[in-house]
């Protein structure tokens, strides 16, 4: 390996060829964050220089990786581009680009000058070849070609390639570059014109790492990763795996075209995992590592996991292996698919797919990729009985909004621990692995505490919109299944208030204590359904006799249509949202049912969410009674006394509060937990007495 510093002269002055293997990922330079800072660099250098000819100012551009090939008596001299495409293809564009502005502009002189940095001589072409010096063997090949072989003025809009970021990027170049240059007839044309092309010859420099045929680029490869666009987990794979291909034999163009997925828009996609975005092929790659190995490969681990397991797990030919993962990629990718339709009904693992993108998470994926794998031949019946209790798990650790940081790693732990077994036996071993979870973290909660949860849960207010839809569609699924009818169409159905939002006007109580009630329902579960389309507000926080006559004309949905029957005869209010929110909480738990007899209890109660628990609980349960005095922690208000009512209320200064927050704010004018501000009189947060009365519950609630 030899290191040199080269001018764009000094690397391309000879006739030769530089290969862009296609194993190397497409052309991904944008103009905001790399074409445009480029051409400002350019630009400050050439006019430097314009302003003052004794200088010779120079821009660096970074560093290239070349690997020779064997030389060949009668051929061009040949490197691949092991790293560093990006800006050699960019600086290709720009000079042939500014060449052909110089050309249409009479100045052949230094037009040519440009062109021998891109073109080789023809008399160093064989008939038939190609004189670009730089050659893609990608999908870039053909926008390249076509560009950089277009008579100049090139009509960019007219390409065939017109679309490509290839394209794009000559197209932006010609502009600001013509944009610069002015007029061929102003006085400074020449000038700028000179100077450009004087500081595009000779005015750049790359650092040139250059390999010997013989010498391994792979290691070369993946220390320079960091370096200008950063590569993804798939680039590097992808390198890996058409190296070795080489190394074994096998065909690498064919393998490419035929074998290697991931070269669409829809694997280029970037998804959003926690905080990070990843590209899809990055993501995917990483969840089918965990899929085959049952371990928790983090993101930025997923290369270096999976040259391993390559190199030291798999028993087959990378060539074999890469069908494999074909074949896998494409059942993720119609999954996929399939849950971003609108329409038609899903099967059991797209649904799977589809209520994870509302919910916001992958945790599951890796399951559903270990499942269908296809060596394995599982039955349909079986996927589907371990998807539901998976799928129940992770939703109702959801309804309670409980922790997800833990779930990848019990999916690869049920992975690792039932790879080898039957399938005669697979079903009850996963799911009693999910049932014997017996920490806060991890455990699958049961339905008494779904049913404590939701029933008082202000549901609008606490779920994400994506995340209640998703419920909402469940219930309405659930309800179309015991008819025989089609699953609702996926269309982002407006979420509606029955009881309006602003209900205060048109449905008036009679008295403060009425009118507390009424609010504490309005973002229950039992309040909201789904309509085809939004009402109108006016319509919307109408009286209850007009609202139910517009949902009824306009109505093909059952969760709402149950409700218009309901109050045919009488009006929607507290006792029938109460009714619906029960009725509903029922419907989901037969959803995401949870194994006979199982109760979701737990080693560490303390610790469980305590969101459900309300200050009427602890007086019903005997812990506080009507009338205690509770009083004030924070240093600012030590003393400060308030009372517990009969039905878990607080009274502070004469004013009746519903929640211990509700109080703390009327005190403090800030948002305050009340849990924590008030304590009982003889010390004890009600934060603690609230995890006491946790601890207490029996087995079916805690």
């Amino acid at each position: 390996m030899e290191t040199f510093k080269r001018t764009p002269l000094q690397l391309f002055n000879l006739p030769q060829h530089f290969y862009i293997p296609l194993f190397q990922r497409p052309y991904v330079w944008r103009e905001e964050e790399q074409w445009a800072p480029l051409w400002s660099d350019i630009r400050r250098v050439v006019e430097r220089r314009v302003g003052d000819p004794r200088l010779t100012a120079t821009h660096f551009l970074g560093a290239v990786v070349l690997q020779s090939h064997q030389a060949r008596v009668g051929r061009l001299a040949t490197w691949n581009v092991i790293d560093g495409q990006q800006r050699l293809t960019t600086l290709q564009l720009l000079a042939d680009a500014t060449s052909a502005i110089l050309a249409d502009a009479g100045d052949l002189r230094l037009a040519a000058q440009l062109e021998r940095l891109t073109h080789n001589d023809d008399i160093f072409v064989e008939e038939g070849g190609s004189r670009l010096k730089v050659r893609h063997l990608n999908k870039d090949r053909a926008a390249f070609d076509e560009v950089m072989t277009a008579e100049p003025p090139v009509d960019h809009r007219s390409l065939v390639q017109h679309e490509s970021q290839i394209v794009l990027a000559h197209a932006y170049f010609s502009r600001v570059v013509e944009q610069w240059l002015g007029a061929a007839d102003s006085e400074d044309f020449s000038t700028k014109a000179k100077e450009l092309a004087t500081v595009l010859v000779d005015g750049l420099q790359l650092v040139s790492i250059e390999l010997e045929a013989s010498e391994n680029s792979q290691e070369i490869f993946e220390t320079l990763n960091a370096r200008g666009t950063p590569l993804t987990a798939a680039d590097l794979v992808r390198n890996f795996v058409f190296q070795l291909l080489a190394e074994q034999g096998d065909d690498m163009a064919k393998a490419y075209e035929e074998d290697w997925p991931f070269e669409t828009k829809f694997w280029s996609k970037e998804v959003s995992v926690g905080r990070n975005l990843l590209s899809r092929s990055s993501l995917f790659l990483n969840q089918w590592l965990v899929a085959r190995t049952g371990e928790d490969v983090s993101p930025q681990s997923t290369f270096t996991r999976f040259k391993s397991y390559v190199e030291l797990e798999s028993a087959v030919s990378m060539a074999e292996l890469l069908r494999a993962i074909k074949v896998q990629a494409s059942q993720y990718e119609s999954w996929t698919e399939a849950a971003g339709r609108r329409g038609g009904s899903l099967t059991r693992t797209e649904m799977a797919v589809y209520r994870m993108q509302a919910a916001g998470v992958e945790v599951l994926k890796p399951l559903l990729i270990w499942l269908h794998e296809p060596s394995r031949g599982r039955s349909e019946k079986t996927i589907d009985a371990i998807i539901n209790a998976a799928e129940s798990w992770m939703v109702r650790r959801q309804l309670l909004r409980l922790t997800g940081s833990d779930l990848g790693r019990i999916v690869t732990d049920v992975i690792a621990a039932n790879s080898e077994a039957s399938e005669a036996e697979l079903i009850d071993r996963v799911v009693s692995q999910l049932a014997r979870l017996n920490v806060t973290s991890t455990y699958w909660p049961g339905d008494e505490e779904i049913r404590q949860t939701l029933a008082t849960e202000s549901a609008y207010t606490r779920f994400q919109r994506g995340r209640l839809r998703m419920i909402l569609e469940a219930a309405e699924d659930e309800y179309r299944r015991a008819t025989g009818q089609p699953q609702i169409e996926r269309m982002g159905y407006p979420i509606e208030h029955l009881l309006p939002r602003t209900w205060t006007e048109t449905w008036p109580v009679a008295d403060r204590d009425q009118a507390e009630e009424r609010q504490a329902r309005v973002h229950r579960l039992g309040n909201l359904t789904l309509l085809t389309r939004s009402l109108n507000s006016k319509v919307s926080n109408s009286a209850w006799p007009t609202k139910r006559s517009a949902l009824q004309d306009h109505n093909t949905i059952t969760l709402t249509g149950r409700v218009i029957k309901r109050t045919e005869t009488e009006p929607w209010d507290e006792e029938l949202i109460d009714e619906r929110t029960n009725e509903l909480i029922e419907t989901l738990l037969r959803v995401w049912p949870v194994p006979e007899g199982h109760h979701g209890k737990v080693v560490d109660p303390q610790t469980k969410a305590g969101d459900w628990v309300e200050l009427k609980h602890l007086v019903e349960s005997g812990m506080i009674a009507a009338g205690d005095r509770i009083v004030a922690t924070h240093r600012d208000f030590k003393g400060r006394e308030a009372t517990v009512t009969a039905d878990g209320a607080i009274l502070l200064d004469g004013k009746r509060h519903t929640s211990p927050s509700a109080a703390g704010f009327a005190l403090r004018q800030k948002a305050t937990n009340g849990w924590y501000f008030w304590a009982v009189r003889d010390g004890r947060r009600l934060r603690d007495v609230r995890a006491e009365f946790q601890n207490s519950m029996p087995a079916d609630v805690g």
